[in-house]
C-alpha cells in the first residue's frame, strides 16, 4: 500500500539529461550558466517547501497543544456523556492511511456502538456514497444519541489534536481514508495521499458529507497544489463557521 515519493529535482541524472538536451548546441559557459541556473532554481524551489513546512509544523504543534488545554473540559464531559450512554471505551482507535500509504492509528471520541465495525458489513448494501468507495448513511443505526450531536458540531474528531502533536496528521489537510477505501482507490484518487492527512480541509467547510467522493478528491489536489501556510490560516478560520452551523455532518 506504501507509496514511493519521487522528487524529480534531486534526480541528478534527470537534471543532467535536461540540461544536455536542450544546451547541447550552447557554448561551454552557456552549458555553465545553465547548470548554475538549474542549481539556484532548485535551491529556491527546496528553501520555498522547507520554510512552509517550518511554518506548517510550527502551526499545528502550537495549536495543538493549546486546543488541548483550552478544550479539556469538553474532552471530559465528552468522555463521560459515552461512557453513561453506552459503557465502554470512549475513545475510538483506528488504523487510517497517511501521507504516501503508510498508516497510523487514529484516534476518535467514540460516536458509535461497541459493535459498529461488524454491524457495517450487514449495512453496506445501504450505502448512501455514490462513489461506493466512502461508506456514508444519513440514519446510521450504528450511532448513538450523544455520538450523533458530537458529530454534528465535529466533537468527535478533537482526540486527533493528538495525532497532530505525535506527527501523524496535520491540522489542514485531505482526510485520512480507512484502508479498505483506498484498496479501491483509482490511481488519480491516490494523489491525496501526497501530503499529511489533516483534521480539516476545503471539502469540510465547503459541504462536509454533502460532498461526493469525486468532489472530495477534486478539493483534496487543488490544496495539495495550492497549499501554503496562510491558506492553512484561511481554511482554519473558515472550519470555525462549518462547525458550528453542522452543515452537511451525519
Amino acid at each position: 500500500m506504501k507509496q514511493e515519493h519521487y522528487d524529480p529535482w534531486a534526480d541528478e541524472t534527470l537534471l543532467s539529461d535536461v540540461i544536455d538536451k536542450f544546451a547541447s548546441q550552447q557554448s561551454v559557459w552557456s552549458r555553465i550558466h545553465s547548470r548554475a541556473n538549474f542549481a539556484f532554481k532548485r535551491m529556491l524551489w527546496r528553501l520555498v517547501v522547507g520554510s512552509t513546512h517550518f511554518f506548517k509544523t510550527v502551526l499545528d504543534v502550537v495549536a495543538a497543544f493549546t486546543g488541548i488545554l483550552l478544550l479539556s473540559p469538553i474532552f471530559l464531559l465528552t468522555w463521560i456523556m459515552i461512557r453513561i450512554e453506552d459503557p465502554g471505551p470512549a475513545i475510538f482507535i483506528q488504523q487510517r492511511v497517511g501521507r504516501y500509504g503508510k498508516t497510523f492509528p487514529m484516534y476518535k471520541f467514540r460516536s458509535m456502538v461497541m459493535n459498529a465495525d461488524a454491524l457495517k458489513d450487514e449495512l453496506l448494501q445501504q450505502n448512501e456514497s455514490s462513489a461506493g468507495v466512502i461508506f456514508k448513511m444519513k440514519n446510521d443505526p450504528r450511532i448513538t444519541r450523544v455520538g450523533a450531536f458530537i458529530r454534528k458540531y465535529s466533537i468527535d474528531e478533537l482526540p486527533q489534536l493528538f495525532n497532530v502533536l505525535f506527527g501523524h496528521m496535520s491540522l489542514v489537510g485531505p482526510r485520512p481514508p480507512v484502508p479498505r477505501e483506498v484498496s479501491e482507490y483509482s490511481m488519480s484518487d491516490r494523489r491525496r495521499l501526497d501530503v499529511k492527512p489533516g483534521i480539516t480541509c476545503l471539502w469540510q467547510i465547503g459541504g462536509r458529507s454533502d460532498i461526493d467522493f469525486a468532489g472530495q478528491v477534486r478539493l483534496d489536489v487543488q490544496y495539495i497544489k495550492e497549499q501554503s501556510f496562510w491558506k492553512d490560516i484561511v481554511i482554519l478560520f473558515k472550519t470555525i463557521p462549518a462547525v458550528l452551523l453542522g452543515k452537511g455532518a451525519y
